[in-house]
């Protein structure tokens, strides 16, 4: 009955607003129980608010505009359609301005090099911080818990994890994310995109995470692969791992703006919980540029942590104190017992304008020069960003 309600409502406003001298009209569709907005190729252009938890598939008309007014979440089951070139435009509101793929849910957004799909603000002067951001949770791998367990996600405080690695949460293409990062608490705070145990059926490429109040990209465990992922004036970390994320991350471009913290912040689990599971972060990062701000005290390109393993090829950093910061553990100091085990290390990287190139404080005594620095110490080229094409980029 409320479905009906709804859309013959719906129907009423349309048609009220067709009979005045603006073609534009304005639905609000933030109902807790709403189960349906399928845009549907309408002709009379509108100005839709879209919030509450949508248990129907969602299908974005690209007539119509469409604002964020609260938290949009895809129940289980659901799928979020967003056609080429759309942008959508969140209320300056915060953290509790968000969209969230819970679970066995799915986005399909695939944008093209000539027509991104821009989640935005809505202000007309926007900042870092505007609005949440896009969050993912899927059921792949997560060292905090353990079998079919999960555990839930510092935003929407939703379920994520579990035991398939191949999980599909849809599919991310030239999507750029701008002036994300409101925070909810001291403790909780949204990046641009999250990745709560997505797995790697979820297809990720050219992405962008720009003017970020927090991270631009993080990955709390799962397996999703990404390539072509950029972060640009995030002021805190760029990239951020932890809770056994195990993906392949495949040309990276990070570049610190006047506020900032790491390029790379890694951690092999989520020292607030503990390793269930028994095992650690391990990306392969493979082609990633670093560009910071210059030389200056107190800046790090890369922090690892926490256990963290990782195999790095082709990497160049530029401008900062410290290149790699490899930080000890209370206890095992497992981050150093990674580099003498071969699951962390780092082939061919080049350092230009970095005044220590890798900063050992986890307790272990290794050689950097053979142990973590396998080979080719000045051959790193990076990712080669200009040949991205770069129309559905912000710098």
């Amino acid at each position: 009955m409320m479905k009906n309600n709804l859309l013959l409502g719906l129907a009423f406003i349309t048609m009220l607003f067709s009979c005045t001298t603006d073609d534009t009209a304005d639905i609000v569709i933030n109902d807790n129980s709403v189960t349906n907005n399928n845009g549907g190729g309408t002709t009379n252009p509108q100005t839709i608010f879209l919030s509450g938890t949508y248990t129907e598939n969602l299908t974005l008309d690209a007539n119509n505009t469409y604002k964020v007014n609260g938290s949009l979440i895809m129940a289980s089951g659901t799928t979020l359609t967003i056609p080429a070139g759309m942008t959508i435009k969140a209320l300056a509101s915060g953290a509790n301005v968000y969209i969230a793929i819970a679970q066995g849910a799915r986005i399909i957004a695939n944008g093209t090099a000539d027509n991104p799909i821009v989640f935005t603000s809505d202000a007309s002067n926007p900042a870092a911080g505007d609005w949440g951001g896009l969050i993912l949770l899927g059921k792949a791998p997560i060292n905090s818990v353990t079998g079919n367990a999960t555990s839930t996600s510092e935003i929407a405080s939703l379920p994520y994890g579990g035991t398939d690695a191949a999980d599909d949460s849809g599919s991310l293409r030239y999507v750029r994310v701008e002036y994300s990062g409101g925070a909810a608490d001291g403790q909780s705070e949204n990046n641009g995109i999250s990745f709560y145990g997505v797995g790697n059926g979820t297809l990720v490429e050219y992405v962008q995470a720009f003017e970020g109040k927090d991270d631009g990209v993080e990955f709390f465990g799962g397996t999703v692969n990404v390539s072509f992922v950029s972060v640009v004036n995030a002021q805190d970390d760029s990239l951020d791992w932890t809770e056994g994320y195990t993906g392949n991350i495949t040309n990276a471009y990070v570049k610190h703006g006047a506020e900032h913290d790491k390029g790379i912040e890694a951690d092999g689990f989520n020292t607030d919980f503990s390793n269930a599971a028994g095992y650690y972060s391990k990306p392969n990062v493979t082609n990633l540029t670093i560009i910071g701000v210059g030389n200056t005290a107190g800046t790090e390109a890369i922090r690892l942590r926490a256990g963290t393993q990782g195999i790095f090829n082709n990497v160049l950093i530029q401008g900062f104190e410290e290149g790699f910061d490899l930080d000890g553990d209370a206890g095992d100091n497992p981050t150093g017992a990674g580099v003498l085990s071969g699951d962390l290390n780092v082939t061919d990287v080049t350092f230009s304008d970095v005044t220590l190139k890798v900063k050992n404080d986890t307790g272990v005594t290794f050689n950097i020069n053979g142990d973590f620095i396998l080979s080719g110490d000045g051959n790193g080229t990076g990712t080669d960003y200009a040949t991205w094409g770069l129309n559905w980029t912000r710098n």
